[in-house]
Protein backbone atom coordinates (compact mmCIF):
# COMPACT_ATOMS: atom_id res chain seq x y z
CA UNK A 1 0.00 0.00 0.00
CA UNK A 2 1.31 3.43 -0.94
CA UNK A 3 1.47 6.15 1.70
CA UNK A 4 -1.07 8.96 1.38
CA UNK A 5 0.34 12.02 -0.38
CA UNK A 6 1.20 14.97 1.84
CA UNK A 7 2.17 18.52 0.96
CA UNK A 8 4.96 18.70 3.55
CA UNK A 9 6.79 15.70 5.03
CA UNK A 10 9.00 16.44 8.02
CA UNK A 11 11.66 13.77 8.63
CA UNK A 12 13.81 13.94 11.74
CA UNK A 13 16.84 11.88 12.65
CA UNK A 14 18.76 11.44 15.88
CA UNK A 15 19.47 9.47 19.01
CA UNK A 16 17.82 10.91 22.11
CA UNK A 17 20.40 9.15 24.32
CA UNK A 18 23.36 10.98 22.70
CA UNK A 19 22.91 14.56 23.95
CA UNK A 20 22.68 17.00 21.00
CA UNK A 21 22.11 14.16 18.53
CA UNK A 22 18.57 14.03 19.96
CA UNK A 23 17.70 17.49 18.65
CA UNK A 24 16.07 16.06 15.49
CA UNK A 25 13.51 13.97 17.41
CA UNK A 26 12.93 16.88 19.83
CA UNK A 27 12.15 19.19 16.90
CA UNK A 28 9.92 16.50 15.38
CA UNK A 29 7.91 16.32 18.63
CA UNK A 30 7.58 20.11 18.56
CA UNK A 31 6.49 20.04 14.88
CA UNK A 32 4.01 17.24 15.57
CA UNK A 33 2.32 19.41 18.19
CA UNK A 34 2.54 22.61 16.14
CA UNK A 35 1.02 21.09 12.99
CA UNK A 36 -1.22 18.41 14.57
CA UNK A 37 -4.39 19.99 13.14
CA UNK A 38 -3.01 20.29 9.61
CA UNK A 39 -3.59 17.17 7.49
CA UNK A 40 -1.18 18.52 4.85
CA UNK A 41 1.79 17.99 7.20
CA UNK A 42 3.18 14.62 8.27
CA UNK A 43 6.01 14.23 10.80
CA UNK A 44 8.24 11.15 11.11
CA UNK A 45 11.17 10.75 13.52
CA UNK A 46 13.69 7.94 13.46
CA UNK A 47 16.94 7.16 15.22
CA UNK A 48 18.42 6.78 11.75
CA UNK A 49 17.14 7.34 8.25
CA UNK A 50 16.54 4.03 6.49
CA UNK A 51 15.70 3.07 2.89
CA UNK A 52 12.02 2.40 3.69
CA UNK A 53 11.52 6.17 4.09
CA UNK A 54 12.02 6.57 0.32
CA UNK A 55 8.35 5.66 -0.25
CA UNK A 56 7.14 8.42 2.07
CA UNK A 57 9.52 10.89 0.43
CA UNK A 58 8.37 9.94 -3.08
CA UNK A 59 4.76 10.69 -2.15
CA UNK A 60 5.48 14.09 -0.59
CA UNK A 61 5.24 17.40 -2.43
CA UNK A 62 7.96 18.86 -0.18
CA UNK A 63 10.33 17.38 2.39
CA UNK A 64 11.91 19.06 5.39
CA UNK A 65 14.72 17.10 7.03
CA UNK A 66 15.73 17.83 10.66
CA UNK A 67 19.07 16.78 12.10
CA UNK A 68 22.11 17.91 14.06
CA UNK A 69 25.41 18.71 12.35
CA UNK A 70 28.81 17.78 13.71
CA UNK A 71 30.46 20.00 11.11
CA UNK A 72 28.65 23.21 12.12
CA UNK A 73 29.35 25.58 14.99
CA UNK A 74 27.54 24.35 18.13
CA UNK A 75 24.15 26.03 18.37
CA UNK A 76 24.14 27.41 14.84
CA UNK A 77 20.91 26.90 12.89
CA UNK A 78 21.02 26.45 9.14
CA UNK A 79 18.41 25.94 6.44
CA UNK A 80 19.75 24.57 3.16
CA UNK A 81 18.35 22.95 0.03
CA UNK A 82 18.99 19.24 -0.40
CA UNK A 83 19.71 17.70 -3.80
CA UNK A 84 19.64 13.97 -4.55
CA UNK A 85 23.01 12.25 -4.37
CA UNK A 86 23.74 8.56 -4.75
CA UNK A 87 25.24 6.82 -1.75
CA UNK A 88 28.84 5.71 -2.13
CA UNK A 89 29.16 2.03 -2.95
CA UNK A 90 29.07 -0.20 0.10
CA UNK A 91 27.54 2.44 2.36
CA UNK A 92 25.72 0.99 5.36
CA UNK A 93 22.09 2.00 5.92
CA UNK A 94 22.93 3.89 9.11
CA UNK A 95 24.85 6.36 6.96
CA UNK A 96 21.92 7.37 4.74
CA UNK A 97 21.49 11.11 4.67
CA UNK A 98 18.87 13.34 3.13
CA UNK A 99 20.60 13.45 -0.31
CA UNK A 100 20.80 9.66 -0.49
CA UNK A 101 17.16 9.26 0.54
CA UNK A 102 16.08 11.67 -2.19
CA UNK A 103 18.10 9.73 -4.76
CA UNK A 104 16.62 6.45 -3.53
CA UNK A 105 13.09 7.82 -3.79
CA UNK A 106 13.79 8.90 -7.36
CA UNK A 107 15.40 5.57 -8.25
CA UNK A 108 12.78 3.28 -6.67
CA UNK A 109 9.59 5.31 -7.16
CA UNK A 110 10.51 7.64 -10.04
CA UNK A 111 9.36 10.54 -7.88
CA UNK A 112 10.77 13.04 -5.44
CA UNK A 113 9.52 16.17 -3.68
CA UNK A 114 9.56 19.39 -5.71
CA UNK A 115 11.51 20.96 -2.85
CA UNK A 116 13.68 19.40 -0.14
CA UNK A 117 15.36 21.33 2.65
CA UNK A 118 17.46 20.52 5.71
CA UNK A 119 17.25 22.33 9.04
CA UNK A 120 20.38 21.50 11.01
CA UNK A 121 21.60 22.61 14.42
CA UNK A 122 25.32 22.45 15.11
CA UNK A 123 25.97 19.85 17.82
CA UNK A 124 28.15 20.68 20.79
CA UNK A 125 28.16 17.17 22.25
CA UNK A 126 27.10 13.69 21.20
CA UNK A 127 28.28 12.05 24.40
CA UNK A 128 25.91 9.76 26.29
CA UNK A 129 23.22 11.82 27.95
CA UNK A 130 19.68 13.08 27.54
CA UNK A 131 20.34 16.82 27.91
CA UNK A 132 21.26 19.26 25.18
CA UNK A 133 24.42 21.32 25.42
CA UNK A 134 23.88 24.98 26.31
CA UNK A 135 24.40 26.22 22.71
CA UNK A 136 21.86 23.73 21.32
CA UNK A 137 19.31 24.46 24.06
CA UNK A 138 19.65 28.19 23.30
CA UNK A 139 19.15 27.55 19.56
CA UNK A 140 15.85 25.65 19.90
CA UNK A 141 13.57 28.73 19.57
CA UNK A 142 15.39 29.82 16.40
CA UNK A 143 15.15 26.29 14.94
CA UNK A 144 11.43 26.12 15.74
CA UNK A 145 10.87 29.47 14.00
CA UNK A 146 12.83 28.23 10.97
CA UNK A 147 10.67 25.10 10.79
CA UNK A 148 7.43 27.01 11.24
CA UNK A 149 8.34 29.65 8.64
CA UNK A 150 9.54 27.03 6.15
CA UNK A 151 6.50 24.78 6.51
CA UNK A 152 4.19 27.78 6.16
CA UNK A 153 6.01 28.89 3.01
CA UNK A 154 5.79 25.38 1.56
CA UNK A 155 2.06 25.18 2.34
CA UNK A 156 1.31 28.70 1.07
CA UNK A 157 2.94 28.03 -2.28
CA UNK A 158 0.95 27.08 -5.36
CA UNK A 159 -0.88 23.76 -5.12
CA UNK A 160 1.32 20.90 -6.16
CA UNK A 161 -0.15 18.10 -8.25
CA UNK A 162 0.30 14.82 -6.43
Amino acid sequence: MNPSPVRCLILACGNTLRSDDGVGPWLADWAEQRFRDNPCVRVLARQQWTPDLAADIAHAAAALFLDCSLAATPGSVSLAPVAPAAAPEGLATHHLGAPELLALSRELYHAQPREALLVAIGAGSTELGERFSDPVAAALPQACRAIEDTVQRLLDGPPIPL
